[in-house]
C-alpha cells in the first residue's frame, strides 16, 4: 500500500487526481465522524469534511515528510468543526454518570459526547499515537514507522496518551480501566461518510468547483485557527546535575535554579544533555545555525512548518527568545528508549515568552554519534 506521504506528494508535485482520491478514500470515514461527534449535524459534518480535505489539497505541498497525515487530518477537522461551532455552547458533561465494568458499546455512550475535548488535552505526538492505534486500528509496527520510533517506544507512547485519557475521564467521574476505554474508542470512534461523500469532496478539493458559500467561509477561518493553536517547540534546560540513581534506564537529574544565560556554554552533542545546553547556548548567543545543530533535520523542518510565512530573521528572533526563556527548567527523569532514542522529562515553568507549564517530555535520537533534538510530547 502507498504510503499516505507519498499520495501527498504525488497530488503536490503532479496534481494526481488519483492520488488524491485515494487519500480521501483511505480517510473520509475518519474526518466525518470526528466532525459529527463534534458538531451533531450530518449536513455540517459533510461541509467540514469537504473543508478539510480543500485544505488539505492546498497545504499539501507544504507539509512536512514527517507528517502523520490521518493525525493532520484529525487536528484539521477539529479546527474546522470549533469554528464552524464558533458562538455555540454545548455542555454534555453534565449528564455524565460514572460507569463501572461495562461493554465497549455501554462505555461508549459516556465517552462519546467528550472524546474530542479529552483529546484536545493531548499534544500532537499523542493525538497522532490515538489516532493510528485506535481510530486507525494500526499494529505497533506501522505506528513505530509513522512517529519513527521503535515498537517499545511507539507502545510507550500508546500507552502514555490513553492514560492521559483515563485521568481526564476520571477527574470527570467516568472510571474506566484503559483496557476499556481503548476497546470503546477502537470500536466505535469512526464511523462510515455517507454514499458519494468522498467523490463529491475529491472533485470539489481538486478541482475547486462547486464549493458553496458556507465552506469558503470555513476554509480562511479556519487556516488561521490552525496557525493560532499550532503549539511552540519547547526547548530545555541548562547546566545539568545528578540527583538521583534509578534503574539501568532511568535517572533523575535537576538543575541549578540559579542559572543564568551567561552561565551557558557549548558542551557538544556527545550526550542528550550536553546537546540540550549545546543549544540553549546558541540560543543565548543568537547563533540560529547553533541552535539548529542540536536539531535533527526533521525537527528543524517541523520548526519551519510552524513558522511558514514568517522571514527567516523573525524565525530566528522566535528561536532565540525560545531559548532564553527556558533558564531554570528542570530535567526530572532521563529515559532511555533505545543505544539511539532518550526521553528527557522535563518540569517546565510558565515564562513571560509564553512556554506553556507543566510537564513535557523531549525526545532525543543519536545520529551519526550525535545527540540531536526530535520532537516533543
Amino acid at each position: 500500500m502507498i504510503d499516505d506521504m507519498d499520495l501527498v506528494r504525488q497530488y503536490a508535485q503532479g496534481k494526481s487526481e488519483e492520488a488524491f482520491a485515494t487519500l480521501v478514500s483511505r480517510h473520509v470515514n475518519l474526518v466525518y465522524s470526528v466532525a459529527l461527534r463534534q458538531v451533531r449535524d450530518t449536513y455540517l459534518a459533510e461541509e467540514i469534511t469537504q473543508t478539510v480535505f480543500i485544505i488539505l489539497a492546498r497545504k499539501a505541498g507544504s507539509l512536512n515528510s514527517r507528517t502523520v497525515v490521518s493525525g493532520w487530518l484529525y487536528r484539521t477537522a477539529r479546527y474546522a468543526s470549533a469554528k464552524a461551532l464558533s458562538g455555540q455552547r454545548r455542555e454534555q458533561e453534565a449528564y455524565m454518570q460514572a460507569p463501572l465494568n461495562e461493554t465497549d458499546a455501554q462505555a461508549w455512550r459516556h465517552i462519546e459526547p467528550v472524546l474530542e475535548t479529552a483529546m484536545a488535552q493531548l499534544g500532537e505526538k499523542d493525538q497522532n499515537a490515538v489516532v493510528l492505534r485506535f481510530f486507525e486500528r494500526r499494529s505497533f509496527k506501522d505506528i513505530s514507522a509513522s512517529l519513527g520510533t521503535t515498537e517499545a517506544g511507539a507502545k510507550m507512547r500508546v500507552n502514555r496518551a490513553l492514560e492521559k485519557l483515563r485521568k481526564f475521564f476520571t477527574a470527570r467521574g467516568l472510571t474506566f480501566s484503559a483496557a476499556a476505554m481503548g476497546g470503546a474508542i477502537s470500536a466505535n470512534s469512526v464511523q462510515a461518510a455517507p454514499v458519494g461523500l468522498a467523490s463529491s469532496v475529491t472533485v470539489t478539493a481538486v478541482k475547486g468547483t462547486a464549493v458553496t458559500l458556507s465552506t469558503l467561509s470555513l476554509i480562511e477561518p479556519t487556516l488561521k485557527y490552525m496557525a493560532w493553536t499550532i503549539l511552540k517547540t519547547v526547548m530545555v534546560v541548562d547546566a545539568i546535575a545528578v540527583l538521583a540513581a534509578g534503574t539501568a534506564t532511568v535517572t533523575a537529574y535537576r538543575a541549578s535554579s540559579a542559572a543564568k544565560a551567561s552561565s551557558f556554554k557549548f558542551a557538544g552533542y556527545a550526550t542528550p544533555e550536553a546537546s540540550i545546553q549545546s543549544m540553549l547556548w546558541s540560543g543565548s548567543k543568537e547563533d540560529f545555525s547553533g541552535f539548529a545543530a542540536a536539531c535533527t533535520q526533521e525537527q528543524m523542518d517541523r520548526f519551519r512548518n510552524k513558522m511558514a510565512g514568517k522571514p527567516d530573521a523573525e524565525i530566528r528572533r522566535e528561536a532565540v527568545a525560545w531559548a532564553k526563556a527556558l533558564i531554570g527548567y528542570q530535567v526530572t527523569q532521563r529515559e532511555v528508549i533505545s543505544d539511539e532514542e532518550v526521553h528527557l522529562h522535563i518540569l517546565a515553568k510558565p515564562s513571560a515568552e509564553g512556554i506553556r507549564g507543566g510537564k513535557v517530555v523531549v525526545v532525543m535520537k543519536k545520529i551519526g554519534g550525535e545527540w540531536k533534538q526530535a520532537g516533543d510530547f
